[in-house]
């Protein structure tokens, strides 16, 4: 640096807060301004006030309470993703784990635990997931989660065109292969698109490692099962593995695949404490990677963090074949860009472009 010349000054994270209570918006202010690279610019405390707030401050990422008075977290998520995307972090009581799916599905990026009033042991843990999810939040692509949204409705109206009732569902035979799926931050838009684009009767078995909380999974996989002609569930200790299934790895714990008399099937094991990727996208890969060397296919979306590298090397050296999301479409490049730097993935293709890849290679004769 030239001599009597000033430093940069480095570019903060500007975040507006959105919650109806007094308490939680200060909290929510202390724990993001623990970070040296987050700035508070501002607060409101419904809907309606956030989207003046957002004209106001230039917000590069919200938080976002969901139930509010006059304008809902709902309607004001509509309304900001067809004005102007912003990545949205919703704050949220673990216990709406319906209305939290339903927010994700409307464009918010990821969510945290909403803090408590009474001391809360889990105040540490609510304030590296917030501060993580911001920063991640600020570097993402929230105009392509809009678009993707939009698409994938799209998609979703002609699918049901064309299948028949009768043909929606099949009774589905054991799985010939697996294809194992690693997701974190946007990856349940993600996921939608995907299923949106994929064959409900693949002869291989999708599993899905989503970073997600424990009792989110579920009604996860039930939203998607619903919303799908695939069969999707989540997954079960000792549960078969059929060709079309998708299953979503428990939140809390790890799965993992292994041999059995008919096929493949899931293990669920409890995750140990101090571990940072649940449920992890590498111990499903590498199992996955034992139990069926070059009948796998591994993907890694979008995401935050590491999670997945290990385990793309661990599938291409027993012969699988391994893919990433591009980075002009992952909501979060994290993920993708840590595994592709492995140099163990075959092939970095856009979102959409990856069910069709998927397809050829489970079914190299089409």
């Amino acid at each position: 640096m030239p001599v009597g010349a000033k430093p940069r000054a480095r570019r903060l994270v500007r975040v507006l807060i959105i919650d109806d209570s007094a308490f939680v918006r200060r909290t929510l202010r202390t724990l993001l301004l623990s970070s040296r690279d987050i700035e508070v610019v501002g607060t409101a405390v419904d809907g309606n006030e956030g989207l003046a707030a957002v004209e106001r401050h230039d917000p590069d990422v919200i938080t976002l309470d969901l139930e509010m008075p006059r304008l809902d977290g709902f309607a004001f998520l509509r309304i900001l993703m067809r004005r102007r995307p912003t990545p949205v972090i919703v704050v949220s009581s673990h216990s709406d784990k319906q209305t939290v799916l339903r927010a994700l599905e409307l464009g918010a990026l990821d969510f945290v635990a909403k803090p408590e009033k009474s001391v809360s042991p889990n105040l540490k843990q609510i304030r590296g997931e917030l501060v993580d999810k911001v920063l991640a939040g600020a570097g993402s692509l929230v105009e392509q989660l809009r678009r993707r949204l939009d698409t994938t409705r799209e998609i979703m109206a002609l699918r049901e065109e064309d299948l028949a009732p009768s043909a929606q569902r099949r009774v589905a035979t054991a799985a010939t292969g697996l294809v194992v799926v690693g997701a974190s931050t946007g990856g349940p838009s993600s996921l939608r698109r995907l299923l949106g684009r994929l064959p409900y009767n693949l002869p291989s078995g999708i599993v899905v490692a989503q970073h997600m909380p424990a009792r989110f999974t579920r009604a996860f996989a039930e939203r998607l099962d619903r919303e799908f002609p695939h069969s999707v569930r989540e997954a079960e200790h000792g549960g078969l593995i059929r060709g079309g299934d998708v299953i979503i790895a428990p939140g809390g714990c790890h799965t993992e695949v292994q041999p059995c008399a008919k096929g493949f099937e899931t293990t669920v094991a409890p995750s140990e404490p101090g571990e940072r990727y649940i449920p992890s996208v590498d111990r499903l890969f590498s199992s996955a990677a034992d139990t069926a060397g070059s009948r796998v296919v591994a993907l890694i979306l979008t995401g935050m963090g590491s999670d997945g590298a290990m385990g793309v090397q661990y599938v291409k050296i027993h012969g699988g074949r391994t893919l990433a999301e591009d980075e002009s479409t992952a909501v979060v490049f994290g993920m993708p860009r840590v595994a592709i730097a492995t140099g163990s993935v075959e092939a970095v293709l856009p979102l959409d472009a990856i069910a069709p890849r998927v397809v050829s290679l489970v079914n190299p004769s089409h």
